[in-house]
């Protein structure tokens, strides 16, 4: 065993490619030491400098082993007592002569056979080839090439340091020669250094390089809390924000900066959104509002960082003089869709001038749907008038100066505006919550009216892409149409809306051209699966009652749900599956009338006269009505036991067959229960 320790020094690495494939990079060195054979634990570590493999058991040898090939069998093998081809080539693969090779039983044939010891192969002989494919497993995206290189990475490649113990692993990567020195921090005390295992990570440390990325996070932490102890403020400690911040220092320091007052007449997203994300500032707050202050992580290294903090206050300053700029100009220009006409949605489906005329109309039909519940949730509102208002202005912000500048405000720009400008808060509120749930683990819309737009957006990009046969395939969903449908059946879900597909169909299907719906209905039920995250069959079970209604049809899968994780499920459901067979033949949409006078035994009786009060009753949920059903299930033991069913008398064979016809049936109003696995 030897200490193996691996550096790859590069250019500063962009942070967000970095972090998106971090345990790629992890895991995929410790994949390339099963494929060649090396068994070692490992740690990896980065800076924005550098990528780090380090080992204290790493072996100087393969081990050695037995390998076992296996080849034709002998019928194949050989024909009239002469080897075949397949014989000569299977022991031209062995490396032996015929005679060499063995015969075995494998299965129920005789084969050829041979076992031969490979020899383990000298570590540093395949860690030039191991190294190059760890390098070319990564992938960041956007790569380049530098010098007269054809091969490319995500920036160019500097050093390398390779050691097993104390010698320099014979390495060349990219045109750079392995050897052991490392380059340092670029302001630390020392520029480059030699290094090896048991130096390493405190050698850099030395030189102001803090080679443990939980170390430095666990450092910005320490110095924000403090900044926020000595100002009394509050810091935004975004996780995405530090991690990359993480990312992009090797010895972080945070500074507090300011910036001008007259600047938070802005919304306050607008400089959240300059400082972190293209600044990756901490934005500052104080008492819960947003202050004219920031925190900034400085990689430098100096005994004045006063330069530094004047330095990023002026970077800041004309990124808010633009915000404020665009501001004012988008609110003396108003929210107005024109121009939106000639901004194309998706090949087929026009411009979004046309998306917000077909949402209109599906809003439309969504308000009659809906117009008891919201006419009641808003009594002194015109609501089918505001949804149409909302739905108008939903995309105006588009056309903005500012969403130009920063498009990910798209929505929340428009909110700002509509509330500036007078209109309705019920508007406003749609306009920024247009697009939720966008996740999830995202908000909902938070007011019914909202919601209501929200699904009108939904459906149009549903219906619409559908059309133009933009259907999703495999993994790939580019229109995050399966997002929408998680989206619509969450706001169905949380608002308890009914949502029947055959009435919403109908009704939206004219606004199309002509597509098989057939084709949304199965994508939509194909979400509700993946949606409900329960055992399949019970969701098959569910759709196979015919429930279209999406609402009914989750709270009947959280129902049959809880019946079936219940310790009784199994001796439950084998009593209710004959019932399911002896109704297997039956036309369950016909009447299935029991005369109860052909009653020849007391537990025909008792069984009818249990079922005829238990659908007589209300209930208030599926599931009381199923324990009622289930309950029937010690008289069904009963009957099972002491009817024959099938008896040749036709009158009586077919009223016993009605009874526990009904019995089925009255299941499958809820969920056809044959269709059950436990």
């Amino acid at each position: 065993m030897a200490k193996f320790l691996l550096e790859i020094g590069v250019e500063e690495l962009p942070a967000i490619p970095l972090l998106k494939i971090l345990d790629k990079i992890e895991k995929n060195w410790g994949k390339l030491q099963s494929k060649y054979k090396i068994k070692a634990s490992y740690r990896f570590d980065y800076t924005p400098r550098r990528l780090v493999i380090r080992s204290s058991d790493f072996p100087t040898k393969q081990e050695d082993e037995i390998v076992e090939l296996y080849g034709p069998p002998l019928q194949i093998a050989y024909k009239d007592g002469k080897p075949t081809g397949a014989a000569l080539g299977f022991a031209k693969k062995c490396g032996v002569n015929l005679d060499e090779l063995q015969k075995v039983q494998k299965g129920n044939n005789e084969v050829l056979y041979y076992k031969k010891e490979q020899k383990g192969q000298a570590v540093e002989a395949i860690l030039q080839d191991l190294v190059h494919e760890w390098l070319h497993s990564m992938d960041f995206g956007k790569m380049m090439r530098w010098g007269n290189l054809s091969e490319e990475f995500i920036r160019p490649i500097r050093w390398i340091v390779a050691k097993l113990d104390n010698k320099v692993v014979n390495l060349e990567l990219f045109g750079v020669k392995a050897n052991e020195i490392s380059s340092f921090h670029r302001f630390g005390k020392e520029q480059s250094g030699v290094v090896d295992f048991d130096n390493y990570e405190k050698k850099l440390k030395e030189n102001s390089v803090i080679l443990d990325a939980s170390e430095r996070k666990a450092i910005i932490l320490e110095q924000i809390t403090k900044l926020e102890k000595d100002y009394s403020i509050e810091v935004e400690k975004d996780k995405a924000l530090l991690d990359e911040v993480v990312a992009i220092t090797e010895y972080p320091t945070a500074l507090l900066g300011s910036f001008d007052e007259k600047f938070l007449e802005l919304p306050q997203e607008v400089i959240v959104t300059s400082m972190k994300e293209h600044q990756r500032y901490f934005p500052v707050f104080k008492d819960g509002k947003l202050t004219n202050k920031f925190v900034v992580v400085s990689n430098a290294i100096t005994n004045d960082f006063s330069k530094i903090i004047a330095g990023n206050e002026r970077v800041l300053r004309p990124r808010l003089e633009d915000a404020l700029f665009f501001y004012r100009n988008d609110l003396k220009r108003g929210l107005k869709t024109d121009g939106l006409e000639l901004v194309q949605f998706i090949d087929g489906l026009g411009s979004l001038k046309d998306k917000i005329e077909r949402e209109k109309k599906i809003v439309n039909i969504l308000y009659e749907y809906y117009k008891e519940r919201l006419n009641k949730e808003y009594p002194n509102k015109d609501v089918k008038a505001l949804l149409i208002r909302a739905i108008e202005l939903a995309k105006a912000d588009l056309m903005s100066e500012m969403v130009y500048e920063f498009t990910e405000l798209q929505g929340l720009m428009g909110y700002y505006y509509a509330k500036a400008l007078g209109e309705d808060d019920l508007v406003a509120l749609a306009i920024k919550e247009q697009y939720m749930p966008t996740g999830d683990n995202s908000p909902l819309p938070s007011t019914l009216f909202s919601a209501i737009v929200a699904m009108s957006i939904k459906l149009d990009t549903l219906f619409g892409l559908f059309s133009v046969g933009k259907i999703p395939t495999g993994s790939k969903d580019p229109f995050a149409l399966r997002r929408a449908v998680n989206g619509i059946i969450k706001i169905i879900l949380a608002y308890d809306l009914p949502f029947d597909l055959n009435t919403i169909f109908i009704k939206l299907k004219p606004i199309y051209q002509e597509f098989d719906t057939n084709k949304l209905k199965d994508f939509i039920f194909d979400r509700i699966y993946k949606f409900s995250k329960v055992n399949p069959s019970v969701v098959t079970a569910v759709l196979a009652s015919g429930e279209m209604d999406i609402n009914q049809i989750f709270k009947k899968i959280e129902a049959l749900n809880e019946v079936v994780q219940s310790k009784e499920a199994k001796d439950i459901f084998a009593t209710f599956k004959r019932v399911a067979n002896i109704s297997k033949d039956l036309d369950l949409n016909k009447d299935l009338y029991v005369d109860e006078k052909l009653f020849e035994k007391e537990e025909e009786k008792a069984l009818f006269d249990a079922f005829k009060d238990v659908v007589s009753k209300n209930y208030k949920n599926y599931l009381e009505k199923l324990q009622a059903l289930f309950g029937l299930k010690p008289l069904l033991d009963n009957y099972f036991d002491n009817v024959l069913v099938n008896v040749e008398d036709e009158k009586l064979r077919m009223n016993r067959q009605h009874t526990i016809g009904q019995i089925y049936k009255a299941f499958r109003d809820i969920a056809d229960i044959k269709e059950v696995s436990i």
